[in-house]
């Protein structure tokens, strides 16, 4: 692969805004029987930034917003359950419900208090399942293309991804693989975002550092059904901090019809469509997405 940019390279060939070239402290925490793994950026001193990744990435898919608003925010890149360097869930349990009682055990464990909470795809399920349940620990909520319900396409897109064969002889054969995933993305920057979720195992190859269970064929914990859908929009209902709902105009996942049912039902809740951008809001468009986050922020 030529020109391997280096994260502040990337980072600003993409249109992010940072006064400093922020590098994270690679951290650990024990809670709720795992240890869970997370990236801290920034000053100690600031507001707190809590990001949640989406299915099958890891605290280094939110590397162009942390380094975006770590010159403000102490920003907090947890890699979930099953995912990244965090431990995987021995009795198999991915559910929102338990994953919410991890962000609770976290945010204890580090004396967390009135923050922003962020979270994309599943991640964004994850935060408004806890947000629900801790309305008093939230300042304000950003969802990033999730809701209660997913594109038909969008999900069979992901199955299918996650589903192919998970050992490959090379790095570069998994950016080429994500390549024709999502051919919005540079492959320069999709090498630098991926080689953090990949590790190398003993007979040379590379594979996913996510818990195989989740990319079985037909795994339950990636089926939204009526009964959690429903569950999920009563979660929304409850919120009672401001949210801002972000969807990418070109999203297979996320439909402008949840979307806006979403900004409707949810209370003093606001919402952004960041163009140019398909399901992975962050990584297509990060400049966009920085600026409709950041106009949030501003006026709550």
């Amino acid at each position: 692969m030529k020109n391997i940019l280096s994260l502040h390279e990337a980072a600003r060939s993409a249109g992010v805004t940072f006064s400093q070239e922020w590098t994270p402290e690679s951290k650990f925490v024990k809670a709720n029987g795992l240890n869970f793994h997370y990236l801290d950026w920034g000053s100690p001193d600031n507001p707190v930034i809590l990001l949640l990744h989406g299915f099958a990435q890891q605290a280094h898919s939110w590397d162009f917003v942390s380094l975006s608003f770590s010159d403000r925010y102490r920003v907090i890149a947890l890699d979930q359950r099953g995912h990244g360097d965090s431990d995987w869930a021995a009795d198999g349990d991915y559910s929102p419900e338990i994953q919410q009682i991890d962000i609770k055990a976290i945010v204890d464990a580090l004396s967390l208090n009135k923050f922003i909470l962020m979270g994309l795809s599943m991640g964004g399920r994850n935060a408004f399942t806890y947000a629900a349940h801790n309305p008093e620990k939230i300042k304000a909520l950003i969802i990033v293309d999730a809701g209660p319900a997913n594109l038909n396409k969008g999900s069979k897109n992901i199955r299918s991804f996650v589903e192919q064969d998970d050992e490959l002889n090379s790095v570069e054969d998994f950016v080429a693989r994500v390549m024709k995933y999502n051919p919005r993305r540079d492959p320069v920057q999709i090498r630098g975002s991926i080689v953090n979720n990949l590790k190398q195992l003993p007979n040379g190859n590379w594979t996913w550092k996510y818990d195989k269970v989740l990319r079985a064929p037909g795994a339950r914990n990636r089926i939204i059904t009526p009964e959690i859908a429903t569950k999920l929009w009563t979660y929304l209902e409850s919120l009672q901090c401001p949210t801002l709902v972000v969807k990418g105009n070109r999203s297979d996942v996320f439909s402008g019809h949840t979307a806006d049912e979403m900004h409707d039902r949810i209370p003093n809740a606001r919402l952004a469509v960041v163009e140019n951008a398909g399901h992975l809001v962050t990584g297509d468009n990060p400049s966009g997405f920085e600026k409709a986050v950041t106009e949030f922020i501003q006026n709550i």
